[in-house]
C-alpha cells in the first residue's frame, strides 16, 4: 500500500512537461504496434478534452467575474497593452504569411468534391454581426454552448455590477473561484494520460499517410507559425520588455504549446494557460481577464492559416494581386481571425470569406477548406499551439515591462 501511494505521490509532484513527453512517445509506441490497440485508447483522450471542455467555460466566468469584484478601486489591470500586443501580434503574422507566400507560391490540386454542409461567413459584416451577437447571448446558453464571448461579456458585467457589494459577497466569489481553480488543477495532471490517448488515436488513424501529398502547403503553413513564434513574437517581447525574450518563449512553447497542439482547442487550454500565469507570478487580475479574452481574439496562428490557403488559391487560379490587396488580405484576416470560435478547426471556415475579396466562387473555397480539413491534423495542433502560447507570452511580457517601471 505504502508503494502504491509512494507511486501516486511522485507523479502528482512529477514534472508535468516530462510525463506529457513520455505520454506522446508511448502514443506513438502503441500506434506502431497496433492500430486496435491504439484507437481503443481514443477514449483517455476525448475524456481529457471533454473535462478540459466543460470547466473552461464556468472557470472563466467565476475567474473574471471574481476578479473584476475584488478589485480594488483605483487599480490597474494592465488590459491596454495586452490588447495591443495582441492585435499587433495577429496582423503581423496575417502580413508575415503574404510575404512567405509571395516568396513561396503554391499550386493547389482541388478537390472534386464540396463541403456544402458547413456554414460560413459571406462578408466581414457577418463577422462582426455575429462577435456582437454573442456578446448579447443568453448567459445559461453562453456557458451551455461554450460562447466564450459572451461569457467573457456576461462575467464584465455581473463583476462591475456587484463590485461595490459586500466583503461576505466577495469571499464568496474567491472560495468559488478557489474551489474551481483546484478541479481545474486536477485535470491538468491528467493531461499525460489524455495526451497519450490523443496521439495514439491520431497516429493509428493518419500517420503522416494523409499528409505527404500535402507537404509543400504544410511546410509553408508550419514554417510560418514557427517564424511567427521564434522571430516575430520575441521581436515583440524584446521591444516591449528591451530584455531577452527567449526563456520566456521556450517556457510558453514548452508549458502551454504541446498542451495545446495536442487538445486543438484554445478554450480548453485556458485552464491551462492561467495555470502557467499563476506560476510565473503574474498579477491574477490581469490574466484572469487577458488569458480567456485571448483565446476568442489573439489569433495569430488562424491568421497565418486563412492568409497562406486564399493565397495558395489566388496562385492556383492565375489572379494577379498587387501590394496594396494583400495589405487588405492581412487586415481582413486579422479581424476574421478574432472571431474565430476558440474550437478545432474554427479558421478553416472564414477562408471562404477571404477568398471572396479576389472574387473567388464558394464552390472553389469550399474545395479549399476540404484540403485545410485533409491537412488539420498538423496545421490545426500548430495553428492552436501558436495561438494559446502566445496569450501567456504577451500577457508576461505586458507583466514584466509593468513591473519594471
Amino acid at each position: 500500500m505504502e508503494r502504491k501511494n509512494g507511486i501516486i505521490e511522485r507523479y502528482v509532484n512529477g514534472n508535468l512537461v516530462l510525463q506529457i513527453l513520455v505520454g506522446i512517445v508511448l502514443g506513438v509506441v502503441v500506434a506502431m504496434i497496433s492500430k486496435d490497440l491504439a484507437m481503443s485508447f481514443s477514449i483517455l483522450g476525448t475524456l481529457f478534452v471533454k473535462a478540459l471542455k466543460a470547466i473552461a467555460p464556468i472557470l472563466v466566468f467565476i475567474l473574471v467575474a471574481s476578479a473584476i469584484i475584488k478589485k480594488e478601486v483605483g487599480v490597474k489591470t494592465g488590459m491596454k497593452p495586452i490588447l495591443t500586443l495582441y492585435f499587433i501580434g495577429t496582423f503581423l503574422s496575417a502580413l508575415t504569411a503574404v510575404v512567405v507566400s509571395f516568396l513561396f507560391p503554391i499550386n493547389l490540386v482541388l478537390l472534386e468534391g464540396t463541403t456544402e454542409s458547413l456554414t460560413h461567413p459571406t462578408n466581414i459584416i457577418e463577422v462582426l454581426k455575429t462577435v456582437l451577437f454573442n456578446i448579447v447571448d443568453n448567459p445559461i446558453n453562453a456557458l451551455q454552448s461554450g460562447n466564450f464571448i459572451g461569457i467573457l461579456a456576461w462575467a464584465i458585467a455581473i463583476g462591475f455590477a456587484m463590485h461595490y457589494s459586500s466583503n461576505e459577497t466577495k469571499k464568496v466569489f474567491e472560495d468559488v473561484s478557489i474551489g474551481i481553480t483546484k478541479i481545474v488543477g486536477f485535470i491538468i495532471k491528467l493531461a499525460p494520460f489524455g495526451i497519450f490517448g490523443l496521439v495514439a488515436d491520431t497516429f493509428a488513424q493518419t500517420g503522416f499517410t494523409s499528409l505527404l501529398s500535402y507537404s509543400k502547403l504544410l511546410l509553408v503553413l508550419v514554417g510560418t507559425m514557427l517564424f511567427v513564434a521564434f522571430v516575430i513574437n520575441p521581436i515583440i517581447v524584446y521591444l516591449k520588455t528591451k530584455s531577452n525574450p527567449f526563456p520566456l518563449i521556450f517556457t510558453c512553447i514548452k508549458e502551454s504549446g504541446i498542451t495545446a497542439f495536442f487538445t486543438r482547442s484554445s478554450a480548453a487550454n485556458i485552464p491551462v494557460n492561467l495555470s502557467l500565469c499563476k506560476k510565473l507570478n503574474l498579477n491574477e487580475d490581469t490574466y484572469s481577464i487577458s488569458i480567456p479574452l485571448g483565446a476568442t481574439i489573439n489569433m495569430a496562428g488562424a491568421a497565418v492559416t486563412i492568409t497562406v490557403l486564399t493565397l495558395a488559391t489566388v496562385h492556383t487560379l492565375g489572379i494577379s494581386i498587387d501590394i496594396g490587396t494583400a495589405l487588405l488580405l492581412s487586415i481582413i484576416a486579422s479581424i476574421a481571425a478574432c472571431g474565430v470560435s476558440g474550437v478545432a478547426g474554427g479558421s478553416l471556415l472564414l477562408i471562404p470569406l477571404a477568398c471572396s475579396l479576389f472574387g473567388i466562387s464558394n464552390d472553389v473555397a469550399l474545395q479549399v477548406v476540404a484540403i485545410g480539413f485533409v491537412i488539420s491534423v498538423l496545421q490545426d495542433s500548430m495553428e492552436t499551439a501558436l495561438n494559446s502560447s502566445t496569450d501567456v507570452i504577451f500577457t508576461a511580457a505586458c507583466h514584466k515591462k509593468d513591473s519594471d517601471i
